[in-house]
């Protein structure tokens, strides 16, 4: 097909281009972040056109143009037909693939060499980019007793709001106290502590990645402050242990993303790490607030970009697959046009299926109980494309757990996918392809 040599082609021309004009942040992390974001994002977007396009029309034109009777006059059953034109699809998407790859992740690996980036700014490059790293949240502090307490007040008092029911109440207060364990007075600490925290390599670095909220925005929009990371329990039930405690005098604007590099050492033997924050009162006169969605995380390298880059990439894949599934499935009783237009349409569905379900929720209660049982579970059987974005890890350079990636097969392929091909097997075993005609 013209068609596949034209997306080739067309592919090809653009990465090349990206790849020498993209800028992004200026800098050669923010180059390489761009390039890969818009890299695999055009070409996961191209491949999926094509794969929709290619296994349509590969039957419906074997149909329309009669050389199905070729075919099936021959000790073949249809079945078989569908199933070697799926492996035709899928193998092309392998081959297609696995070249736009190989381009994307040579002019990344490559980009610094032809690039004037500074060693610092190739350093962050490695720490940030050039890596895969795993990402552990501070434990949810139980509030059960609290938020009760708060409640049971509030009702003996009669000061419960109006038009809340008790569910929303308690959501409510519990994300107060959630907020407020998140909150350092002027002069005040607070420590997180995480349990298997295990880096590759205990001679690298891992980091504290913050964003600080204020009650107050200083003068400066900065806050002065001392972290800590390191076996606290030295400290917290007099035990000696070898470890090290390092200690980080700091400024930081609020509201903006920042990281400290660590030692990878200042992780004990059993995985266990403390980190501490103090508002400084020498320079501070506001609390300061770790905001409860991405308020704080530590960052450590868990695999190396390669490894990272080639999930990213099956991820891809296994999205290609559920497609040339449903074009399959569209093509055993749809002409070519409607089959196109209906996998496009839920392809997009698909794209965009988890702010879909995400935004019907804060519906009003009339609106998001018709949504809740017509089509809200039509949307649910589709993948969740946006979910499973290649970019959303590599980007970051967060790492793709093999966890995840099985779960992302066993939806996509073992299950949807599965399933859309035993319809179009079923539909066209009984399809009459040609009348008899006296």
């Amino acid at each position: 097909m013209k068609v596949a040599v034209v997306f080739t082609i067309l592919l090809i021309v653009l990465l090349v281009v990206m790849g020498v004009s993209t800028t992004g942040d200026g800098t050669l992390k923010g180059r390489l972040q761009t390039f890969v974001s818009y890299g695999l994002s055009l070409t996961s977007l191209l491949l999926c056109l094509l794969t929709i396009i290619v296994s349509i029309y590969s039957v419906t034109s074997d149909i329309e143009q009669r050389q199905i009777y070729t075919v099936v006059t021959k000790p073949i059953r249809r079945f078989q037909f569908l199933l070697g034109k799926l492996l035709g699809v899928i193998l092309l998407d392998v081959v297609l693939l696995g070249l736009f790859s190989a381009i994307i992740y040579t002019i990344t690996i490559y980009t610094p060499e032809f690039s004037n980036a500074t060693e610092i700014e190739r350093l962050q490059a490695d720490n940030e980019f050039y890596t895969a790293r795993a990402s552990i949240m501070p434990p949810e502090a139980d509030i059960t007793e609290e938020v009760d307490e708060a409640y049971g007040q509030l009702e003996r008092s009669g000061q419960l709001p109006e038009g809340m029911s008790r569910n929303e109440v308690i959501a409510e207060l519990t994300s107060r106290k959630k907020l407020a364990k998140r909150a350092a007075a002027v002069g005040y600490q607070l420590v997180w502590e995480f349990d298997n925290v295990k880096p590759v390599d205990p001679d690298e670095s891992l980091f504290i990645r913050f964003k600080y909220d204020v009650a107050v925005t200083p003068p400066d929009s900065q806050v002065y402050s001392r972290w800590l990371a390191g076996d606290y329990r030295q400290i917290k039930y007099g035990t000696k242990i070898e470890n090290r405690i390092y200690t980080f005098d700091r400024k930081d604007p609020v509201r903006t993303f920042r990281e400290i590099e660590v030692p990878a050492d200042a992780v004990a033997k059993d995985g266990y790490l403390a980190v501490g924050f103090l508002n400084d009162p020498r320079f501070n006169n506001t609390s300061v607030i770790f905001p409860l969605e991405d308020g704080l995380e530590v960052l450590y390298k868990a695999d190396t970009f390669a490894g990272n880059f080639m999930r990213a990439v099956l991820l891809i894949l296994f999205r290609l697959i559920f497609l040339a599934c449903l074009g399959i499935l569209a093509s055993t009783f749809l002409s070519f046009p409607v089959a196109i237009l209906l996998c496009l349409v839920l392809f997009f569905t698909a794209s965009v299926s988890g702010f879909v379900i995400e935004s019907f929720d804060y519906l009003s209660e009339s609106i998001g109980v018709f949504y809740s049982y017509t089509f809200k579970w039509m949307i649910r059987l589709l993948p969740q494309f946006d979910k499973f974005s290649p970019a959303k890890f590599l980007v970051p350079a967060r790492f793709l757990d093999w966890s995840l990636l099985a779960e992302c097969a066993a939806l996509m392929v073992c299950i949807k996918g599965l399933l859309l091909l035993v319809f179009a097997l079923v539909i066209f075993s009984y399809r009459e392809i040609a009348k008899i005609i006296i």
